[in-house]
């Protein structure tokens, strides 16, 4: 489990290609008939063949087409985010981008200066930790599928990867699907309540920040190879957050705009209102399919 939820910090990174895609729209251009009457009646001869073969389309083909019901404003996502400690959320961000100008970022710039298969240990190596929790979510959200490929991802990666160093089991084509135990109550129906800007870690609701502490909880009572406590834990446990920082592209009021806590607010719970979707829309679906009889 990673200790430091700054990775949740690049949905700030899509408003860019938000706004940025806004500047490109795909465009044809059309060339006009010369300037003859002869031509002019050629493209509109043509104009009105094209016309009339779209109207002899076949009915059939036409029924084909399906259109949905019409948009209604219940139907378009709400701007408003719930944000009942608003001032002491800003409070936290403001604290939170000091620490990081001076602090955090400065020994996320010291370690990138490391050599790249260091630093790719490093992250290996934590990632892999982290598949402990992710197996143990995945067994309480009546998962068993990734949870059987995250607990092979941590056999293969422990023994073949010498531990964790090496993503072999990447190489292998099992790739890694991280969850904790804000995505466990999310599972069983609990809403992401309030928007909760936790110190030092970034932006976050109740309740994944409820989830983060018990996924925390969770490795410190495991404590494998005694990493989590003493002073393997001191040292490991800060190391964690640089990694995590250091491939974090994000800055504070590095755009300059007067809004950012609210994009930042915005673009953070909405992603997490997607991934409830989609996890209530896998939970739909694998019902329906257990209550399918064999063969129909």
């Amino acid at each position: 489990m990673r200790v430091i939820r700054l990775a949740a910090l690049p949905t700030v990174a899509s408003a860019s290609l938000l706004t940025g895609g806004c500047a490109s729209h795909d465009f044809s251009i059309r060339s006009l008939p010369a300037e003859t009457p002869a031509a002019y009646n050629a493209a509109a001869i043509k104009e009105f063949q094209a016309m009339q073969a779209l109207g002899a389309t076949p009915a059939s083909a036409a029924s084909q087409t399906t259109v949905g019901p019409p948009l209604t404003p219940a139907d378009v996502p709400s701007m408003q985010t719930y944000d009942p400690w608003e001032r002491m959320n800003r409070f936290t961000y403001r604290f939170n981008a000091r620490f990081d100008e001076a602090i955090l970022r400065p020994a996320a710039d010291q370690y990138r200066r490391l050599p790249g298969p260091v630093r790719t240990g490093i992250h290996n190596f934590f990632s892999n930790l982290s598949e402990v929790v992710s197996v143990l979510n995945y067994a309480a959200q009546l998962r068993p599928a990734p949870g059987a490929r995250g607990l092979g991802r941590f056999v293969i990666n422990s023994t073949l990867g010498i531990g964790g160093l090496l993503d072999v089991a990447t190489q292998l084509h099992i790739p890694g699907a991280p969850t904790g135990f804000g995505a466990t109550l999310a599972r069983w129906g609990m809403h992401p309540g309030p928007y909760f800007v936790m110190p030092i870690l970034g932006p976050s609701t109740l309740r994944d920040g409820c989830g983060f502490l018990a996924d925390f909880g969770t490795d410190y009572a495991i404590n494998l190879v005694n990493l989590y406590r003493g002073t393997a834990g001191w040292v490991l446990t800060p190391l964690d957050g640089v990694d995590v920082r250091a491939n974090v592209s994000f800055r504070y009021y590095s755009t300059g705009s007067p809004f950012e806590y609210d994009t930042v607010r915005f673009l953070y719970v909405r992603r997490t209102l997607m991934e409830d979707d989609a996890l209530r829309m896998w939970h739909r679906s694998s019902q329906g399919a257990a209550q399918t009889p064999a063969g129909q």
